[in-house]
């Protein structure tokens, strides 16, 4: 059987899409992302509070904690 390559421009079907049809779609397809109680601008103010101190090599563990509980809703 022949191979066929086909070109997809995903960007611009993604940007087609509104939010809640992209949630949906991954709903559908069984993937929960927690999305309805995630502030995403907090916890990405979060991820680079801890890729800094991370990189400067101080301690970020109170803020790997804070993102594991802001996204995953989980407390290790």
């Amino acid at each position: 059987m022949p191979y066929v390559s086909v070109h997809v421009d995903a960007d611009e079907i993604l940007e087609e899409l509104t939010d809640n049809e992209l949630i949906d779609e991954l709903k559908s397809r069984g993937k929960d992302y927690n999305t309805k109680f995630v502030d995403g601008d907090k916890m990405k103010v979060v991820l680079q509070t801890l890729y800094e101190k991370r990189r400067l090599g101080k301690d970020y563990q109170s803020e790997l904690d804070e993102l594991i509980y802001g996204i995953l809703g989980k407390i290790i």
